[in-house]
């Protein structure tokens, strides 16, 4: 089976841990990794209502980060914004929440869903390299698809993102693949209005050019969740997969997910956390009470990010 890389703690996108087990040898495998967070928040008013009184100056989250974004998804195809960070609308790193938007691209085919992938010793190559986050893909083992977007999305597998970038892109060579892909990514990003975001990274581990707004990433993120394969994907709190290994047995994962909103804010319904040395802490949420749901973004943020999301989500379905 070979040796096991077991990357830094300090992951650049996000990770909680994956668990790995052979047929015949079970073997625990940490991927070790950081659950999102952010801190406390902005100055801005909720957009009013017609004819309602101006809103006081502190009727806003109390929350620090700047770059943080709510909005309230109505029926799904239309979203009001309730309110926006003071830096809503800048451009910043966004980290591992890129794998949204990897989602949404792969989606666009969801007769592949069930095609198998080969897991390529490179993209374990590449996790251990860039000490991204991962959810510990075995060489050879063969994953579906839908597999590979929950490794991708619950324990923000970056060896799972390449895999999908390398077999739905277009090119001769897995640097061509890739490039590709991103290419789709961000033809994607033009489609959705998406003005203050631009991708050079199938997973958010930038090569210099990889950033977002608040306002973008809670559009993607109230985009995405129409999509009944990825709400279905994020709202686990743990998934257990089996994928035939390369020496014809049966290869058993186990992930959970690095969103801790899920399982302590009542209606949480997801996203995406992310982090990184220089992006922070981020994270893309969602929850629905009483037939409303609410779709928010934190980003570039310091600590505290799962408590602020769940400050402006009480805020949102307050007003």
């Amino acid at each position: 089976m070979g040796s096991h890389a077991r990357p830094n703690r300090l992951h650049k996108t996000g990770a909680r841990f994956a668990t790995v087990a052979l047929f015949g040898a079970v073997l625990p495998i940490t991927a070790g990794g950081i659950a999102q967070a952010a801190t406390p928040a902005a100055t801005h008013s909720a957009e009013q209502n017609d004819g309602a009184p101006a809103a006081d100056t502190q009727d806003v989250p109390d929350i620090a980060a700047d770059h943080a974004y709510l909005l309230d998804a109505r029926d799904g195809s239309q979203e009001r914004e309730m309110w926006a960070g003071a830096k809503a609308d800048e451009s910043v790193s966004m980290a591992s929440t890129t794998k949204i938007m990897t989602a949404v691209v792969v989606l666009k085919h969801p007769e592949w869903l069930d095609r198998q992938i080969t897991v390529k010793q490179e993209y374990r190559d590449y996790v251990q390299a860039n000490g991204a986050s991962t959810a510990d893909l075995q060489t050879g083992d063969k994953l579906t698809v839908r597999q590979l977007l929950h490794a991708m999305l619950i324990p923000s597998g970056g060896d799972a993102a390449m895999a999908l970038a390398d077999n739905y892109g277009v090119g001769s060579t897995t640097e061509a693949r890739v490039a590709d892909f991103e290419r789709q990514m961000n033809a994607e990003a033009a489609q959705l209005g998406m003005t203050g975001t631009h991708f050079d990274s199938f997973d958010g581990i930038s090569h210099g050019d990889n950033r977002s707004t608040a306002r973008d990433l809670a559009k993607l993120g109230q985009r995405a969740m129409l999509q009944p394969v990825f709400a279905d994907v994020v709202k686990q709190k743990k998934y257990e997969a089996d994928a035939p290994a390369a020496n014809g047995h049966t290869r058993y994962y186990t992930w959970e997910n690095t969103n801790d909103l899920l399982g302590t804010y009542d209606g949480a319904l997801g996203i995406k956390t992310g982090s990184g040395e220089e992006a922070g802490y981020s994270l893309v949420f969602a929850a629905k009470r009483d037939n409303r749901t609410l779709v928010g973004a934190i980003i570039g943020a310091d600590k505290e990010v799962f408590g602020d999301a769940t400050k402006v989500l009480d805020w949102g379905f307050a007003h």
